[in-house]
């Protein structure tokens, strides 16, 4: 992991944040049924131990392969907008 990327990690940890509707689109893309807990859970680790993360316009893309999910978090306010699988 560079250092740009490690700093970014601990600029997005800390400041995640979820809607009512990402819980439903994440369950619902991946075809999952996991609660909200262990959806946080799944995003706060994946994002920890990504394999990379890049900025475009106003959007992170996360990608962890051992999850097998890629995560699109708004990089202004931290929300997580969808997760899909790799």
């Amino acid at each position: 992991m560079s250092k740009s990327n490690s700093s970014t990690i601990n600029s997005i940890l800390p400041n995640l944040c979820y809607t009512p509707l990402v819980y439903e689109r994440i369950n619902k893309k991946p075809a999952n049924n996991l609660t909200q807990a262990e959806i946080e859970k799944l995003i706060y680790e994946s994002v920890k131990y990504a394999d990379s993360i890049e900025k475009h316009g106003k959007n992170y893309y996360v990608n962890n392969l051992s999850s097998h999910i890629s995560i699109t978090i708004n990089s202004n306010n931290f929300r997580v907008i969808t997760v899909n699988k790799l």
